[in-house]
């Protein structure tokens, strides 16, 4: 499996945010977001076995398997499941555009699901039925960057009416106050959250 790098840092997005948590970052993505802060894992990367992949998270609770787009690997379900057979508890950071019915159904598994809005110019790679697959112990999450982005994103929740924990999160360096004042006035059970690492530690890799 290719890997762009692994390391230990705290969870910066949704609802397991300050975390700590073993980040797995595989290498390419189906998908090519205007605004992708990881770009650098898109090619390139080290060559490695399940066996090493597992045996390096070996000390870990929490496992955060993303990318790149982790579930385009032809490796991932092995992974995922050596790793819940390992006691891991395991988020997908997944991108929207590709199946998540074959996920296996476990309480160790936080499917991160994104709905890529305008800005991003990846919304017509949507797979709109994972919205109906998600659970409540999941999340979706919306990066917006402009009004249009938020309009299109509040659209989505109230006519899918998604049945987990809602994310709006801004693009980073956008300022988040007036997607947050329109939260409030939306009355809609949305959370407004910034990338924790990036006010940390700034945009940098391996955080």
């Amino acid at each position: 499996m290719k890997i762009c790098e692994m390391f230990r840092s705290i969870q910066g997005e949704g609802k397991l945010i300050g975390v700590p948590t073993y980040f797995i970052r595989s290498i390419g993505c189906n998908l090519d977001c205007a605004w992708c802060d990881t770009k650098y894992s898109f090619d390139g990367g080290t060559e490695m076995s399940i066996d090493e992949i597992v045996d390096s998270a070996r000390d870990e609770t929490h496992i955060c398997l993303t990318g790149g787009e982790p579930m385009i690997q032809r490796e991932f379900p092995e992974l995922l499941d050596r790793l819940l057979e390992a006691g891991k508890h395991v988020t997908i950071e997944t991108n929207g555009s590709i199946s998540i019915k074959d996920l296996p159904d476990s309480e160790n598994i936080l499917v991160s699901m994104d709905i890529k809005c305008p800005s991003s110019k990846m919304t017509e790679r949507m797979d709109w039925n994972n919205l109906a697959l998600l659970k409540p112990k999941d999340q979706l999450k919306f990066v917006l960057a402009n009004e249009g982005d938020y309009d299109f994103a509040i659209d989505i929740v109230r006519r899918y009416k998604p049945d987990t924990e809602i994310i709006f999160s801004p693009v980073g360096g956008m300022d988040a106050r007036p997607i947050a004042e329109r939260v409030v006035e939306s009355g809609l059970n949305i959370r407004v959250l910034l990338q924790l690492h990036k006010i940390i530690w700034g945009d940098k890799k391996g955080v």
